[in-house]
Formats: C-alpha cells, structure tokens, sequence
C-alpha cells in the first residue's frame, strides 16, 4: 500500500516495526511490511526513527509540491543493479535500441491517447462520437508516421518525434475539451498553477507518476538522469519524463473518469493567483481513485500484470535491453 499523508498537522513517528500516524484526536499504527511507498503532500512531521525504518524496509518517503509534481525523496543510497546499465544508457543517443526505445513509449502514448478517446465516444450522440472518431483517426495518421521514422539515432530525428508527440497531444486534448461540460473546458495545458480545474487534477496525478517511475527506475538499475529524447540538463532527470510518456494515458483516464462522472467538486480547489490548485478534498478523491487503479491488470508479454507492478516490470525489461545491447 502506498501510506500518503495529506492533512495539515499530522505526525509520522515509529512505533515497534509499525508506523504510527497521528494527529490531536486519533492514531494509527500500520505495519512497515505492508507500505511500499509514504506520500507526504502537506504540512506533516516526521522522526528521524521513522524515516529509519523506511530506509530499513526499502520503503522511498516522496515529498510533492502543492501542483503534485515531486520536490524531493528521502530512500537508502544503493543503485538497483549494476554500473554496466548505466555506462551503457550513455549511448542510447546514438545507437538504434535509443531511437527504438523512444518510439515505442510515444507510440503507446498514442495508443492509450486513442484508447481513451473510443472509450469517451461510447454513448455519445452521433455527432459527438463522429467527431471523436474523426481525431481517433488523426491520432493513428500521425502514430504510423512515428512509426516509419528510420532507426537513426535519436539526435537525427528528436525535433520530427517532438513534433508527431505535439500533434497528436493536441488533437487529443481539443476533443477532450469539446466534449466536456461548459464548465470544464480549459485552453490547453497548464501548469504551476493550473488554469483550470481539468488541468489541476491532471498535474496532480502527473506528479503521482513521476515518482513511480523514478522508483521503478532507480531499482531496475537505470540512472534517471541519462535520458534519451529528453536531453541532459543540470539536475534534471532526463530519463523520467521520456518513461513517463507512455504512462500519462492511465493518469488522463482516471481523470476524465472522475470529471465525466460529475464527481468534482468547487471545494476540491484553492484559488491562487493565477490559477487553481487541489486542496486536501481533491487530492483524496484523486489518490483513492488511482489506488483503485492499481488494483487493475495490464496484458504484458502474454501476462496479466497488476498496474501497480507494471512500471517496475516495463523498467526491468528496459534495462535488461540495455544490457544485451552490443
């Protein structure tokens, strides 16, 4: 289970092998064997004792910024695997396993980007549904001209790939913001803070991800730092916002879920100066949800494998690629 803390003035201390979460009334022990991850999202306390028996127990403790995104994490100091993977990550830019890499995880971005969208289409009114069909066929023009690009090095062709990936994304959230209520519509992406409310969840639940696959990442071996399509820039983990591509699909279904299903609330919102962003009520919608989510299985190599196990899974299989590489 993944233990998040999102409530003003909480405390996270150690007691025996459990952590023990508590606040002025109430307090809750729970077992180190069954947390895989602590989520502190507020303004919460913590010992050193329990930030011990996290280490002790491979549990990562991540801090995110009020837009969800990661400021920070706190886990033991050993690598995942061998130094062989990530010497080898250094010439993913110029070898064809690179480029094939970064066309497989944009062409299932695509993929989950046209999945959603025939999912949206369903018991809509003839005219509605034409339109989505008609951006679900755009989408799939753009993804067979990704996947014909020659296998080249990834520094040939990075502008042509960003290029499909914008196309697409813009095509897709259009028809998203088409089909949505008056109230909900949004001009595009935003962030930090979000414009509006669709956008605002969508950050939130990015920022989730982001921390999964740096996890997943950083135990396969891989250094998050060495990117591929991202390029290298100080401090900037590279390799995690190429991964993170070909995930951001189930993060846009939960949230439309939630919106298409009239579950949102005004008070899910803090206004800011210029923009929005969740307050505790959003975020336990959003984070119950995408815990539901884990719980679903995803078909991998002819398995069925639990959507909480399958970023490590993909990231194993990515570095075993990367090791077979001559």
């Amino acid at each position: 289970m993944k233990l998040i803390l999102n409530t003003p003035g909480l405390f996270l201390c150690k007691r025996g092998e459990c952590f023990q979460v508590k606040d002025n009334e109430n307090k809750n022990d729970i077992s180190s064997k069954k947390v895989e991850q602590i989520i502190i999202t507020t303004h919460v306390m913590i010992t050193t004792d329990a930030i011990e028996l996290a280490i002790d127990n491979n549990i990562d403790i991540v801090f995110l910024k009020e837009n969800g995104y990661p400021m920070g994490r706190v886990w033991h100091s050993k690598h995942g695997s061998i130094s062989t993977i990530r010497r080898k990550q250094l010439f993913l830019e110029e070898n064809s396993l690179g480029i094939n890499l970064v066309k497989e995880w944009i062409s299932e971005k695509m993929q989950n980007q046209i999945n959603l969208l025939n999912k949206l289409a369903v018991n809509r009114r003839d005219e509605r549904k034409d339109f989505i069909y008609d951006t679900v066929n755009k989408i799939k023009g753009v993804k067979s001209k990704l996947d014909c690009i020659d296998n080249t090095s990834i520094n040939q062709v990075r502008n042509t790939i960003q290029g499909f990936e914008g196309s697409a994304s813009r095509f897709y959230f259009e028809t998203i913001n088409e089909i949505f209520p008056e109230k909900y519509k949004f001009k595009g992406r935003s962030r930090n803070p979000a414009l509006d409310y669709f956008n605002c969840f969508l950050n939130y639940s990015y920022g989730i991800l982001y921390s999964s696959v740096e996890k997943s990442c950083i135990l396969a071996g891989l250094d998050p730092y060495i990117g591929i399509m991202h390029t290298d820039n100080y401090n900037k983990k590279a390799l995690i916002f190429d991964v993170v591509e070909k995930y951001r699909g189930y993060m846009d279904n939960i949230v439309c879920r939630l919106f298409t299903k009239k579950r949102i609330l005004d008070n899910f919102f803090d206004k800011v100066e210029n923009g929005y962003y969740l307050n505790k009520n959003g975020k336990k919608l959003l984070i119950d949800e995408y815990n539901k989510e884990l719980e679903n299985k995803i078909k991998r190599d002819g398995r069925n494998i639990e959507f909480r196990n399958i970023i490590q899974y993909d990231c194993h299989k990515i570095a075993n690629r990367i090791l077979e590489e001559d």
